[in-house]
């Protein structure tokens, strides 16, 4: 019973396997089932004044003709059919968006320095031969440092002692904090005076003039990077390409191919060539739909199938 399940499992793996295989195939054949015309002209020929219609495809020599589309269409009351395809080779400009990445030295990391001196555009030619000009995106500019180094600096500061007793540097403190740095004594120069006591006897008094010093390390980047990105338009004159006319002729639409209502019905076996990528995304809707139903429905039966005999087995063991 366990293998039975366990088979009836199997099945419904790979049957899903399938409707997600065959979805994928589905979406990339209606991605690359057809191209656009570049232009349709609508005109009347001949003295009958036939309504004709002519499809015009622009393609690259890499591109494949086949895929254009041929099949016959209806349109105001008439269907038109394919009367002839030509084929012309020219040779065109090719445009294409370009992005090129610049870096320089830079001595700072301002950005508002360093957007002064980035040029606004730049003229570029690619390796393939395109041509244009770029201009700055001021969103891609980055800033990167290229290093740091250590820089030591000397500190010096002064202070003066007056009415000192004796010339004595134990009088005068041997280190200070001068601007959140702590220096040290140096130097002392004295020099001297007579004063009076409060007795009237005259005494020297002395003033030192010390002089601290002191050292400072700070840290520095030696150097900046900039990258910025430049964009736009680059194009190439003289690339071949092949212009093809797809030329569609007319006839009215016969009374019984039309609906009860008046509107049109569709040949089942023909399409009508989509003129807009809203008309080519709704043609593709029910090819792909029905791609998925059939895999679905599929799996459904060999679902039921499984099941049904598991349930004919069991009766026909308690049978037994």
């Amino acid at each position: 019973m366990k293998r039975i399940m366990t088979i009836l499992c199997a099945l419904i793996l790979a049957m899903a396997g399938s409707a997600a295989a065959l979805a994928a195939d589905t979406a990339e054949a209606g991605q690359s089932a057809s191209y656009y015309p570049i232009s349709v002209e609508e005109y009347t020929h001949g003295d009958l004044d036939e309504l004709r219609i002519n499809k015009t495809y622009q393609l690259s020599l890499a591109d494949d003709p086949s895929l254009i589309p041929t099949e016959d269409f209806v349109r105001n009351g008439r269907r038109y059919y394919l009367l002839d395809m030509t084929r012309k080779d020219e040779v065109g400009v090719d445009i294409q968006t370009h992005t090129e990445t610049v870096t320089q030295a830079s001595d700072t990391n301002n950005l508002e320095t360093i957007l002064q001196r980035l040029d606004a555009e730049m003229e570029v030619t690619t390796e393939d031969g395109y041509v244009g000009i770029l201009r700055l995106d001021h969103t891609s500019v980055q800033v990167t440092t290229d290093g740091y180094a250590t820089k030591t600096s000397t500190l010096t500061a002064s202070r003066s002692y007056p009415n000192l007793s004796e010339a004595d540097t134990s009088l005068i403190p041997k280190s200070i904090e001068d601007k959140g740095k702590t220096l040290t004594l140096g130097d002392v120069k004295w020099s001297e005076s007579m004063d009076v006591d409060g007795e009237g006897s005259s005494v020297t008094r002395y003033t030192a003039a010390a002089s601290y010093t002191g050292t400072a390390s700070s840290r520095y980047a030696t150097g900046y990077t900039v990258s910025a990105s430049y964009t736009g338009e680059v194009s190439k004159p003289n690339c071949a390409v092949v212009t093809y006319t797809a030329i569609f002729g007319s006839e009215k639409v016969p009374e019984e191919s039309k609906a009860p209502d008046g509107s049109e019905n569709h040949d089942p076996g023909q399409t009508e060539a989509p003129d807009t990528a809203e008309d080519l995304d709704a043609a593709k809707e029910p090819a792909e739909q029905s791609g998925l139903k059939r895999p679905v429905m599929i799996g459904v039966v060999v679902l039921a199938l499984g099941v049904g005999g598991v349930f004919a087995f069991r009766k026909f063991k308690e049978r037994r």
